[in-house]
């Protein structure tokens, strides 16, 4: 917290949030109690940028819903979207030929693994093969030569493994190919390869840049270990109750979980 606040302000200027399992309850939708407290710390001067795992194309309908129209930081960091003006408007990819090398890499060690893969863009579809489990209801094309995964840039790789638990697979896969990929868990049977060195700080603090603010500006709320850059990068770092102990064990707070309105719970307090 700021020690320049004024008593009854508003300490930060920018509030970042995770989508799942923070910002999202587990039925997918936002409580009132949670919308009332973010338009609460916007109308004190802050502002509000998501900062999801997701792709814009399985992110625009929930900003949608919101009434969103600032910028959000999707696909682990690799795009900035104007929400108002549904525009991209960075976007990073993941450098095919690295990819499948690390794959390669990977595969030659822990066995085969089922795939998935983000396609770049507004429209990016995303590409799931035999074996893969997508989590919940968001729309995929499934496919079944693996050279498909390869005809358009990507964001990411999804990787599952059929006996690994998300744990024992983003540790084999950060040691076997850390030097040619990013690996992060994102959530239940998301383990990601992602261009190296990108994370969720990487969009948040361009994004940030765009609106004239800082990391000590910002408060950010996550679940999951791939919210730890984020919190590395942020001023104070807010998990859920039901968060990875990974990401719990480098947060400043562990609020009430997702179903139990924990951004909200802290943001009240903070608007006093």
């Amino acid at each position: 917290m700021s020690d320049t606040a004024s008593p009854g302000a508003f300490p930060y200027r920018l509030v970042a949030t995770d989508l799942d399992g923070t910002l999202l309850r587990s039925d997918d939708t936002v409580s009132q109690r949670t919308r009332d407290a973010l338009a609460a710390a916007t109308a004190a001067g802050a502002a509000h940028i998501v900062v999801t795992g997701r792709a814009v194309p399985w992110t625009r309908h929930i900003l949608d819903d919101l009434g969103y129209q600032g910028l959000a930081v999707c696909g682990q960091g690799a795009q900035v979207y104007d929400a108002g003006a549904h525009r991209l408007l960075t976007s990073v990819t993941l450098d095919r030929q690295l990819a499948g090398v690390a794959l390669a890499k990977i595969e030659a060690e822990v066995g085969p693994l089922h795939l998935a893969a983000s396609r770049d863009g507004l429209d990016g579809e995303v590409l799931v093969g035999p074996g893969y489990a997508v989590q919940g209801t968001l729309p995929a094309t499934p496919f079944t030569d693996a050279s498909d995964l390869w005809t358009a840039p990507l964001n990411k790789l999804y990787i599952q493994h059929p006996t690994l638990s998300d744990d024992e697979l983003c540790e084999a896969a950060t040691r076997i190919a850390g030097g040619f990929v990013t690996v992060t868990m994102a959530g239940a049977g998301i383990v990601e390869l992602l261009p190296l060195g990108l994370s969720k700080a990487t969009g948040l603090s361009l994004a940030a840049r765009r609106l004239g603010l800082k990391a000590a500006d910002t408060i950010a709320f996550g679940d999951m270990p791939n919210d730890i850059p984020m919190f590395a990068w942020a001023s104070y770092g807010v998990a859920m109750a039901d968060a990875h102990e990974e990401l719990k064990a480098v947060a400043d707070e562990v609020t009430s979980s997702h179903d139990e309105d924990g951004i909200a719970v802290v943001l009240e307090r903070l608007l006093g």
